[in-house]
């Protein structure tokens, strides 16, 4: 059996769009007034799975960098505090989902986001006692592939499964070394047949399936 299950965020466990465009455009309206208003579900969701500066980067190409690292460290901390109060929308079934997966194998988060981010998802959410551990390049300086072997190492994982939306998530997992399933009910494309699932409720079913022997 998998003796760990490690979770993407964004696009895997919630949809938390709505809430980062509400407060980004809440600082953009305060710092930049000519970008108030400029950031759209539609830009945010074609930067899902980037690291945060190169969301920066990309939305804001025209900012030069001592320009956006003052902005970027206020859109982050408006971020996390409007996530924690407000909240995203969670997938279907995930709470239950999560307290079936929870009787069997250890829990972790590793997400592409900033420092503050995932204990706002717990806080808005109540689903922190799911969670055994967690990790974010907010914290290590570490990109996604170094994190996921991180906190398998710290847990004492030998065996994981990654489960993430994007092509960038598969590609981490794998160079960790780890195999992936693809939570295709998210914003991202995989480039190749992976194992999938459409709904986070069958997730239970095909971690079973994958399970080696």
């Amino acid at each position: 059996m998998f003796d760990g299950l490690l979770f993407d965020l964004d696009g895997t466990l919630w949809d938390s769009i709505d809430a980062i465009c509400v407060s980004w455009n809440q600082v953009l309206e305060k710092r930049v007034p000519r970008l108030a208003g400029f950031v759209t579900r539609q830009k945010i969701t074609g930067c899902m799975g980037m690291l945060l500066p190169d969301i920066v980067r990309k939305l804001l190409p025209e900012l030069d960098w001592a320009q956006a690292q003052p902005l970027m460290e206020e859109l982050l901390d408006t971020e996390n505090r409007y996530v924690a109060a407000h909240g995203g929308v969670l997938y279907p079934q995930v709470p239950e989902t999560l307290a079936l997966l929870a009787r069997d194998y250890p829990l972790c988060i590793v997400s592409n986001c900033q420092a503050g981010y995932i204990e706002a998802f717990f806080q808005a959410h109540g689903l922190g006692r799911y969670f055994a551990d967690y990790e974010n390049p907010g914290r290590t300086g570490k990109g996604k592939a170094e994190n996921i072997a991180l906190v398998a190492w710290r847990n004492g994982m030998n065996h994981p499964l990654y489960i993430g939306d994007t092509q960038g998530d598969y590609n981490a997992a794998s160079a960790a070394g780890v195999p992936f399933l693809h939570a295709a009910y998210g914003f991202g494309t995989i480039d190749h047949a992976v194992p999938a699932v459409h709904a986070f409720e069958d997730i239970p079913a095909a971690v079973r399936r994958l399970s080696p022997p």
